[in-house]
């Protein structure tokens, strides 16, 4: 996404409801794929897999830093999601 300098408050503001949007259109395929990974998981253990969180902190804080934003901020975001999404897989493994 291109970065561009606004000239008033309601274009900077559209620009933030753009992004509003691509950011819940992510995380709704984000979630598909969670859900689809949900298939192959056939314990809490494989759920909530500790490891791979940790994969995933890593390489987003990695980015953010890269992209010169607040890698704490994103990994607060992240370990939310994250527990969000593993919520719902350990309500698919154990109905």
């Amino acid at each position: 996404m291109k970065k561009q300098k606004c000239e008033s408050l309601e274009q900077a503001r559209g620009h933030i409801d753009e992004i509003d949007q691509a950011l819940i259109e992510m995380i709704a395929v984000r979630q598909f794929y969670v859900d689809q990974a949900t298939r192959f998981k056939r314990t809490a253990e494989d759920v909530q897999s500790p490891e791979r969180v940790q994969q995933v902190i890593n390489k987003v804080r990695e980015k953010a830093n890269e992209l010169h934003t607040d890698p704490d901020l994103v990994e607060k975001i992240y370990r939310e999601m994250i527990q969000h999404f593993i919520q719902r897989e350990l309500k698919e493994i154990r109905p």
